[in-house]
């Protein structure tokens, strides 16, 4: 009776937060305000993951353990990007300001090369990197997740794992989102399975989604730890639905695979100290960039989606993402410029690049020579517990679904990051990236993400916590979150929810969601240039702020399932 009442409790503050009012700078006496809790909150994709991590922190658990919880609810709930069969990245700022990132990203198998995607007359062969089994990289996130734990954790492994292992053994109720995405894919399911029926049936929204060999797989992860996931049972069937698919992982890959701490990447906006991911994501560096690019421009009293305001922030996204095609690789393999990307006289000379009275044509910017140094189906989560701790985790299996493959007899879904590396120097990935040779190809190495899990402070104080899923849009997601609370007012709740536009340099275009500007406001920017086009949604953002009587306000993105809970 007790889990019923809570059930329905959930039910009804996750449907007050489903669509709320946009925000209408116009409508000064209209205010959208999150989740707000006094001591702990926790932000993801799905409520029962939402849910889960809260009561790790309700049973005193930090928020690595409330992390660690939450991701493996995920790859229980939001199967379209949570994962045990992914990757991903942490940021963590603990309550005495030190921070700390980890990177959990995918690998590229031994068997790997840099020609593995070309026919014999050096053409990329169409979606060979995105679909199926050779599509797959080593999957991270359970070593991370054990990493993670190790160094930080307070609770019982076993506590954190046992949720999810009773939600794939009994059961949740499908979305009507999830079950819209399920039905939409199950042709592809069919196909890129070997030797099971997972999600090749249409399915209803609010029937109960069982998993009961997902849950076998968590009980050995449970009581295994990384041995369960790696070793073993789980790693013989991983390697058994390689070989029967004419992929390429084998035992060693999965053994020898490990998480890197690695130094978080910090920048400055104005008063806001910004901590993100180093390489191999790209999140930080463009983000840093992107902000100190902007911060010259008054772009607080020209206003919130003015056309000044877009006409700057599209032309320094498209200068930011020039450098990333060239610039940005795995740091383990590739010499990435970091310090020289966001040296102060650098940025000068790439801002002199910008006509604010004209579009800049993107086949006349190239990347920047700075000097020489001293990865759309994601999923995001943030968390504050009621120590002060925070978390932002972004994890992913690339696209929706990943390879479409599961490991049969194991029940989870594999990535496709391997499309994240560049096939070929200069042809698009999935999103429509370029690539260069730092991010070619190579056995062991790490492919380049746009993943952007970010921690912002403000006067020494945590001030936010933010990040986004939706591949090359993550970044601008990021950024536009951010600059929309500290330069345009707007409540955490509002921020997330706001329409949002995107330039990536390549193709020319400006991006937007529908209904994102008035008609007087594209009409200028098309006579400035911009090639404008309506897109679906860009980004899905989850995200906590810290208001001034230090209240944690949770923003959930209307764009999906996303639940804010707190306490």
């Amino acid at each position: 009776m007790f889990r019923t009442s809570i059930i329905v409790l959930l039910i009804v503050l996750i449907s007050a937060c489903r669509t709320p009012p946009r925000f209408d700078p116009g409508d000064v006496g209209a205010r959208y305000t999150g989740v707000l809790s006094e001591k702990a909150a926790v932000v993801s994709a799905h409520p029962e993951a939402s849910r889960v991590g809260l009561e790790i922190l309700r049973q005193g658990g930090n928020a690595v353990d409330a992390a660690v919880a939450v991701q493996m609810a995920l790859a229980v709930t939001y199967p379209v990007a949570g994962n045990i069969g992914g990757g991903g990245f942490m940021v963590l700022r603990l309550k005495n300001g030190t921070t700390h990132t980890l990177d959990f990203r995918e690998t590229a198998p031994a068997e790997a090369h840099r020609d593995m995607y070309l026919d014999k007359e050096g053409k990329v062969i169409p979606r060979l990197s995105l679909d199926g089994h050779l599509a797959v990289g080593v999957p991270g996130t359970v070593d991370g997740c054990v990493m993670a734990h190790r160094r930080f954790g307070k609770l019982k492994w076993a506590q954190l794992i046992e949720p999810s292992v009773q939600l794939a053994r009994q059961g949740f109720a499908i979305t009507e989102k999830q079950a819209k995405r399920i039905n939409e894919n199950i042709e592809n399911f069919k196909k890129f399975n070997t030797d099971n029926d997972y999600f090749q049936s249409a399915v209803i929204a609010g029937e109960q989604l069982v998993q009961e060999d997902l849950a076998n797989t968590l009980a050995l992860i449970r009581d295994k730890g990384r041995a369960g996931f790696y070793e073993g049972s789980v790693a013989e069937q991983f390697v058994s639905e390689m070989q029967r698919g004419n992929g390429i992982i084998g035992l060693e890959d999965l053994k020898n695979y490990s998480s890197k701490w690695r130094e978080a990447l910090v920048g400055q906006y104005k008063d806001y100290k910004i901590i993100s991911m180093p390489p191999p994501s790209s999140g930080g560096v463009a983000l840093c960039q992107i902000l100190n690019l902007l911060e010259d421009y008054p772009i607080k009293d020209w206003g919130f989606h003015t056309p000044a305001t877009v006409h700057a922030m599209t032309e320094v996204e498209r200068l930011v993402y020039a450098d990333r095609a060239t610039h940005l690789g795995d740091p383990d393999f590739w010499e990435v410029p970091v310090a020289g990307l966001l040296d102060v006289d650098y940025l000068k000379r790439r801002k002199a690049l910008i006509n604010m009275d004209a579009a800049t044509r993107s086949d006349l910017i190239n990347a920047g020579q700075p000097k020489g140094t001293e990865g759309e189906q994601t999923t995001h989560f943030s968390i504050v517990d009621q120590e002060g701790n925070a978390v932002s985790v972004t994890t992913t299996l690339n696209a929706a679904y990943g390879s479409k493959t599961f490991v049969s007899g194991a029940g989870f879904l594999l990535n496709n990051e391997m499309d994240d590396f560049s096939a070929k120097p200069g042809v698009p990935n999935y999103y429509g990236l370029i690539g260069g040779e730092a991010n070619a190809i190579a056995p062991g190495k790490r492919m380049l993400s746009s993943m952007t899990p970010t921690i912002v402070e403000k006067d020494g104080e945590l001030f936010m916590v933010v990040g986004s899923p939706g591949g090359s849009t993550i970044i601008t997601s990021v950024a536009q979150t951010i600059l929309n609370v500290v330069e345009h007012g707007l409540s955490m709740g509002e921020s997330v929810n706001a329409n949002r536009f995107h330039h990536q340099w390549r193709p020319d275009t400006l991006f937007i969601e529908e209904g994102t500007f008035d008609r007087k406001t594209r009409k200028r920017l098309k006579k400035l240039g911009h090639y404008v086009v309506e897109r679906d949604p860009i980004g899905r953002v989850d995200a906590i702020l810290v208001r001034e009587n230090g209240e944690l306000e949770g923003g959930a993105d209307y764009r999906g399932d996303d639940t804010a809970l707190g306490f």
